[in-house]
């Protein structure tokens, strides 16, 4: 097996023992949003910023617009955003973006952090470059008044072998985080992060109530994806409802909304649901909508079932 760095691996570990004293702001299991809560709802929704890439690359919108631009063109009130679209992380940057939030009434709610190396790198110099590397972003989210970075878990060797660099890495990371009260959490985003038993693994393993999942609709590749969910459930301190293409009834035609999203509801969670929209038949606002309408429409029809 890979060796890896033991010491900074046990060190990380510790944090299960003093887990119970870390104060951790996340995304609660059993609480929804504060809109969501008064107007007796069982979830809130966000927006990914990703729903928005070919708009964001094209300059049409900027990272500053992108709060200002998700109320009021889709009357939702909390964004994720990726750190590619990001100008700076300095303090005046980051101080105008959260004006522009409060400025709108919008909640930021999570960094997705891509290109920043492999956390569970199998070189131990590259995977504690690859942790320092996203330091930033922790201290990023927390000012902008976020819960949760999100990151990749990508690692080389075998399953058991990735297993323990992505502990390793991750532990690294989130007790830094932990400082910050800022969750780590990674998605089902390729390689065996799309693994559902793998990646449940990985968290058992880490161990730290700033550690969590954001399970992904789309992104299993050949793992059966309602299993996938189902595993990660327990661990998620945010959701990626993912879509592409809608029938002509509005349900995505790729993923049964309502068999997934009962999932997430029976798992207990009651934090936000981010709307995830990567299709190409249609525009990126309308699509957006299509995902919007078709959460509203389930919330409604969950309701009779679930209570808050």
């Amino acid at each position: 097996m890979t060796e890896i760095n033991r010491r900074n691996f046990f060190k990380g570990a510790s944090a299960i023992t003093a887990g119970s004293f870390l104060s951790v702001s996340c995304e609660s299991k059993k609480e929804v949003s504060a809109q969501a809560q008064e107007e007796g709802l069982l979830f809130d929704l966000s927006l990914a910023q990703w729903s928005l890439h070919r708009k964001l690359k094209a300059k049409e919108l900027n990272n500053l617009q992108f709060p200002e631009f998700t109320k009021k063109t889709f009357d939702i009130n909390a964004v994720e955003y990726v750190n590619k679209f990001f100008q700076s992380t300095d303090k005046n940057y980051l101080r105008g973006l959260k004006q522009r939030c409060d400025d709108n009434g919008v909640k930021s709610l999570l960094i997705m952090c891509d290109g920043l190396g492999q956390l569970g790198d199998a070189n131990e110099q590259k995977r504690k470059l690859a942790v320092e590397k996203h330091y930033a972003w922790v201290e990023a989210a927390k000012y902008l008044g976020c819960h949760s970075i999100r990151v990749n878990a990508r690692s080389q060797g075998s399953y058991l072998e990735q297993m323990e660099l992505a502990t390793d890495g991750l532990s690294s990371l989130s007790q830094f985080a932990s400082d910050y009260n800022i969750n780590v959490i990674v998605e089902n985003h390729g390689g065996l992060s799309s693994n559902g038993q793998w990646l449940s693994g990985v968290m058992r393993k880490v161990n730290m109530p700033n550690c969590g999942t954001l399970p992904d609709f789309g992104n299993f590749k050949e793992y059966d994806r309602y299993k996938g969910v189902r595993e990660l459930m327990p661990y998620a301190k945010g959701v990626s409802a993912k879509s592409h293409d809608f029938d002509n009834e509005g349900n995505e035609i790729n993923t049964d909304y309502h068999r997934i999203m009962n999932l997430v509801i029976k798992s207990g969670y009651r934090g936000h649901v981010g709307i995830e929209y990567e299709g190409k038949k249609l525009g990126e606002i309308e699509g957006i909508k299509m995902t919007r309408d078709l959460l509203i429409k389930l919330r409604t029809d969950f309701s009779k079932t679930y209570s808050v």
